[in-house]
């Protein structure tokens, strides 16, 4: 009696390559379930390990970004803009580069009107930062600068959203954000 073939042991079939890849893939849901439920609809998005590390797919800046917990706000408030409230994809930006008075700073997320004009700025922070003073403070500075008709602080369990009046220097807290071109 010989031992058995050894390359069958070694070749592995179609299913369980697909058996692999489902635990595989099980691991990265695993993972993600550990991020923490936000206060948001569920949505869909894709992840890949780069490095070792976990990255989830930014649709704006349509590239793999590592996760972090503000990133995956981020990622829960740009979902809600495009498919909630259904804000063009075409005129969103995300963590992009501005200055106030001589200092470098990065916005979370920005909305655009067609006129190029500032629709909406979104400050973002991770679940377990409390939204504070200091977070309005910080969404001020940047408006300076911005002028964004409407405002949005995220911690992705607790969402504060504001119409400003320039003319008048008055802010009006909201209920939710309106559709673009609509008044308040």
């Amino acid at each position: 009696m010989g031992y058995p073939n050894t390359d069958f042991f070694n070749k592995k079939t179609k299913l369980q390559q697909t058996l692999i890849q489902a635990l595989y893939n099980s691991y990265i849901f695993i993972y993600f379930c550990a991020m923490q439920e936000l206060n948001f609809p569920v949505f869909e998005f894709r992840f890949k390990k780069i490095a070792n590390k976990t990255a989830i797919f930014d649709e704006i800046r349509k590239k793999f970004i590592i996760l972090t917990p503000e990133e995956w706000v981020r990622q829960h408030v740009v979902q809600y803009l495009i498919q909630v409230l259904r804000y063009p994809k075409s005129l969103i930006n995300v963590e992009k580069v501005l200055k106030i008075n001589n200092l470098t700073k990065r916005y979370d997320v920005v909305v655009f009107q067609k006129d190029g004009s500032i629709f909406l700025l979104v400050e973002c922070k991770a679940p377990q930062i409390k939204i504070s003073q200091d977070t309005f403070d910080q969404i001020a500075r940047y408006n300076l600068t911005l002028k964004a008709q409407y405002l949005m602080v995220s911690n992705g369990l607790n969402h504060y959203f504001c119409s400003l009046d320039f003319d008048a220097e008055a802010y009006t807290f909201l209920s939710q954000l309106p559709l673009m071109n609509q008044p308040n």
